[in-house]
């Protein structure tokens, strides 16, 4: 270790790295980058010892980690009490919500007692509570009434040309369809966590996650308006149904069911009057006031002794068959009508499970693996379809219960499960006079809370339009084209988006700031300065093909250098200059033949010794013909008189008579020729250019000139790059060098390293061009290219110091 001498303040102590130190680092490096064969990677994946098993086995069943050191004293009487809470609130949410799916509300039921009892052995979480859920209601609702829609089960009568609706047959085939799409939805998750795709869920922002469900929420409402109003409408398909039902109801509002909307005005008026008392509270009642369950009771007692279906046709339930249902195997064969609406079912159930889980786990200090978690929902999914149930995920309202309420394992969904089973064994014909209005003045107050994420539109447009632009955009496409369309749009529109932000990156000039080794914006940072010849550019995203010309077009803004003029008007003026030399090999080749033709009249000239051009002209002229007379101008065209001596034997060499006067004239050889003389007779075409032409560069053409010697490209920020990149950065480095500004990297990340090197890139480019940071890159372009500046820039920065290659690294 070597420390650099003190400047200004900044002192940096560094290793130098010579060549064997630097051997011994590559050697070590690429030991530890060279991976084993595929042989021995695969036989090593396939050993097994035991506490390998254990861990396996432990983490595929989670229970099997908490269970042994469950404390029955400790979280005994918590997990009860949570899990009769959270039991009371599944019974009413599973009837009202299976209206919503289009279901008979005993599946409801059924839905909420299957699905607990799988995620109690497969889940990694401990709070939340799995059932029915509004959300995924829905969109088995969308998927049953497309599939099964009322106009396939009508029954024509044989007494009239009336039709009507079989009901029995409606709902089980709805059945099939509704446990069908959810097995295939099970199905999906369990790949999709066994291949270790649970990062999945991330691309679902939270504007994307609240606006989809603010949506959502609409179609809920929307489809609960037959219940309050009494109403039947025509279930509409495909996009812009929400749009074509909505109005099919108001034009059935004035043959509203007033007794209906009655029990459906009164019910939603007590239950939010019951909820803010609830809420008022909340801090000062042991356990929440399961308000529904008293709502659902009063309504039943009510509708059963003043035979509200018989006096007033309040539709009711209906008949609830007592005891549980045997497992069927799905119908398959509707599996590729719902593949689509699977996909969706299973992406959005666990999205929003993960979300509450990973919130839950981090409140209470432990972890929710996100790929377990995706197994056990496509377990509880699968199975639960087996048993006619249909999609699950977890429920915010009650997750919160369980978990307010003092939950502290999965015991608590054991609890609530027990509590649905009693209710479907025994009690279940109780609630056969249930009027349905009820259950959908239940969906409707339960609602509120995604109502209120409309004001997420005031926060995001204060905070970020983007992710307001992706709620509303999300907002739109699932009103108008249902869930499955709709989340597909939502999720495409948010990439882009992305895509755009990493097109249209924030492009910078970076300047020292004094006394550190820092380097900072210019414009955001005033303290900074910049270093003399020296341009730092970063830009804020990676580089690929969407942003790569943009890069380009940044460099050239920020560092002055329009090099695509430059290097244009360049080519231009190499054009003129070959075009030029072009022009004076031809005049050199035709001066060579005159010589030639006049060297072989004057051979034949065999007495005289000594003849002067003027002379020779002037007998070829006598002689007559065209050739003769252009030789004799082209001769005349020279100022100096020029004698040549001619050897009296082959053998001698040349000489010649210098002078305008033949009898004055000096002899010489032919080596004593100056520039304007002669050209030296008898020689090749290529002689007679000039040996040395300057080459053409911007600074002596005069039209641009700039201080830059080097400029620095910080892509600190890039974590990977594409083939495009290669290709961009490769022209820089050739484009800025025809104009004499050296190029360097600086903060290359060791995999786009990798990447550069398998791309080609430092196939002409040197390796020395790579820094590990700015700092060194600046130390040394100072020490190269600023002899003259070094000394002003020593008071801020030790340039005594070693900088390093980054290639050193690798």
């Amino acid at each position: 270790m070597v420390t650099g001498r003190k400047s200004g303040g900044y002192r940096v102590d560094r290793e130098i790295l010579d060549e064997e130190r630097l051997e011994e680092l590559s050697q070590r490096l690429n030991i530890s980058q060279t991976r084993p064969p595929l042989s021995y990677r695969l036989k090593n994946s396939l050993r097994c010892s035991l506490p390998t098993l254990k861990r396996r086995v432990v983490g595929c069943l989670p229970v099997l980690y908490w269970l042994p050191r469950y404390s029955i004293w400790d979280y005994g009487m918590p997990d009860l009490v949570s899990g009769i809470s959270v039991g009371i609130m599944h019974l009413p949410q599973g009837m009202a919500y299976s209206l919503l799916a289009s279901l008979p509300p005993v599946f409801g039921l059924y839905t909420s007692f299957y699905p607990a009892l799988v995620y109690f052995f497969f889940g990694s979480s401990r709070h939340i509570s799995i059932g029915t859920f509004t959300i995924l209601s829905i969109m088995v609702g969308s998927v049953v009434e497309r599939l099964a829609p009322d106009t396939n089960f009508l029954v024509i009568n044989g007494t009239n040309v009336t039709a009507d609706l079989d009901i029995t047959a409606r709902d089980l085939y709805r059945v099939q369809v509704a446990a069908a799409t959810t097995v295939l939805a099970g199905l999906i998750q369990m790949i999709l966590g066994l291949v270790q795709f649970g990062f999945v869920g991330t691309y679902l922002s939270e504007p994307l996650v609240r606006g989809y469900t603010s949506a959502a929420a609409v179609h809920a409402v929307v489809a609960q308006l037959k219940y309050i109003f009494g109403v039947s409408p025509t279930r509409f398909s495909g996009p812009l149904s929400l749009v074509y039902t909505l109005v099919d109801v108001c034009m059935l509002l004035p043959s509203t069911h007033l007794p209906t909307l009655l029990a459906s005005v009164v019910s939603i008026i007590v239950l939010i009057i019951a909820k803010e008392l609830n809420n008022r509270f909340r801090k000062k009642l042991p356990v929440p006031v399961p308000v529904e369950l008293i709502v659902i009771v009063v309504g039943t007692l009510i509708s059963f002794y003043t035979h509200l279906n018989e006096t007033y046709e309040i539709s009711v339930v209906g008949e609830i068959p007592n005891g549980l249902q045997p497992p069927t195997m799905p119908k398959t064969s509707v599996f590729s009508e719902v593949v689509v609406d699977a996909f969706a079912l299973a992406i959005v159930g666990y999205a929003i499970s993960i979300s509450l889980g990973k919130t839950f786990a981090l409140k209470h200090g432990y972890k929710v693996d996100s790929n377990q978690e995706l197994v056990a929902l496509g377990l509880s999914n699968a199975v639960g379809g087996c048993f006619q149930c249909y999609s699950v995920c977890a429920s915010m309202s009650r997750s919160l219960i369980q978990e307010t309420t003092g939950g502290r394992t999965q015991m608590a969904g054991v609890a609530s499960a027990v509590i649905v089973l009693v209710t479907v064994l025994k009690l279940g014909p109780l609630f056969q006079d249930l009027p349905e209005a009820v259950l959908a003045a239940i969906v409707f107050v339960n609602l509120k809370g995604m109502f209120k994420q409309y004001t997420d539109i005031v926060t995001l447009w204060r905070s970020s339009k983007i992710d307001l632009l992706v709620w509303l955009v999300t907002w739109v496409s699932t009103v108008l084209f249902n869930l499955d369309m709709g989340l597909g749009a939502s999720i495409g529109f948010a990439l882009l988006t992305v895509i755009f932000r990493t097109q249209r990156p924030r492009y910078s000039v970076l300047g020292h700031l004094p006394g550190t080794d820092l380097y900072l914006d210019m414009e955001t940072h005033k303290k900074v300065r910049e270093v003399p010849g020296i341009t730092i550019f970063r830009s804020s995203a990676t580089i690929y093909f969407a942003n790569a010309e943009l890069y380009l077009e940044a460099l050239k803004q920020k560092s002055g250098l329009d090099i695509t003029k430059m290097i244009t008007y360049k080519r231009r003026q190499e054009a003129k200059q070959r075009k030029r030399e072009m022009r004076a090999a031809r005049r050199a080749r035709r001066e060579a033949k005159r010589q030639k033709q006049a060297l072989r009249l004057a051979s034949q000239r065999s007495r005289r010794t000594v003849f002067s051009v003027e002379e020779e002209a002037g007998q070829l002229r006598e002689m007559g013909g065209d050739s003769v007379q252009e030789e004799e101008l082209s001769w005349k065209e020279r100022e100096n008189s020029t004698v040549f001596v001619m050897p009296e034997t082959p053998h001698n060499s040349w000489v010649y008579l210098k002078g305008t006067d033949p009898e004055t004239t000096t002899l010489g050889s032919m080596s004593d020729l100056q520039d304007g003389d002669i050209t030296t007779l008898g020689s090749s075409s290529e002689d007679t250019l000039s040996r040395d032409l300057e080459r053409v560069s911007l600074g002596s053409l005069g039209k641009w000139t700039w201080d830059i010697h080097s400029i620095i490209l910080d892509i600190s920020p890039a974590n990977f790059i594409d083939t495009v990149a290669i290709k961009t950065l490769r022209n820089i480095f050739h484009d800025f060098g025809e104009i004499d500004v050296d190029i360097y990297i600086a903060g290359c990340q060791a995999p786009v390293v990798e990447q550069m090197e398998q791309g080609g890139f430092f196939s002409d480019i040197p390796k020395e061009r790579l820094f590990t940071t700015v700092h060194d890159a600046v130390l040394h372009c100072l020490n190269h290219r600023a002899a003259g500046t070094l000394a002003s820039y020593e008071t801020t920065v030790d340039v005594n110091h070693q900088p390093t290659h980054q290639s050193s690294k690798l």
